[in-house]
């Protein structure tokens, strides 16, 4: 199955509220084209941590593995996978040889479990240009982060904020 992953995070504030929109497409063995939206608020979590948040739950939301696209207006996101960086960062522990910890390690690696079942390509989506999936994620992050009875402490997820 074919699937296509929009991702959008939203930031108030740095470190603040926000939240991270995903809406996933699809098609069925029949035709009918699909769609499932993800929306979720955080407190104390900044954008790129709710970019890794929007594509691991749109990848972790997959039940088989699938031939998925992946767009992200997130350079740090998508330029990652592309460039075939992330690897060395996660397996030294350490970034640009600095030692210095690998920001979001904790999220990286979870990224790269949700995504080892599937055949993913990841594009990159120039943010807030107008591109209609772009703004929906965009939508619908801004909501999860206005609306306070959505919001986690983090989600569970530890590690420093970048």
């Amino acid at each position: 199955m074919k699937v296509e992953i929009y991702s959008d995070g939203s930031s108030r504030g740095n470190p603040g509220p926000g939240g991270y929109g995903t809406v996933l497409r699809y098609v069925d063995p029949t035709g009918g084209v699909h769609e499932k939206e993800l929306s979720q608020g955080f407190s104390c979590t900044t954008n790129n941590r709710m970019e890794l948040l929007g594509a691991i739950a749109g990848l972790e939301a997959l039940k088989h593995p699938c031939e998925v696209v992946l767009h992200s207006d997130s350079q740090y996101v998508v330029r990652a996978f592309n460039d075939r960086w992330i690897d060395g960062w996660i397996a030294r522990g350490w970034k640009n040889s600095q030692k210095k910890p690998v920001k979001n390690a904790d999220l990286w690696k979870r990224l790269l479990e949700a995504k080892s079942p599937h055949r993913v390509r990841f594009v990159w989506v120039r943010g807030h240009n107008g591109h209609p999936e772009n703004e929906r994620c965009d939508a619908l992050a801004t909501a999860a982060a206005d609306d306070r009875s959505r919001w986690v402490e983090d989600a569970g997820f530890s590690g420093e904020a970048d």
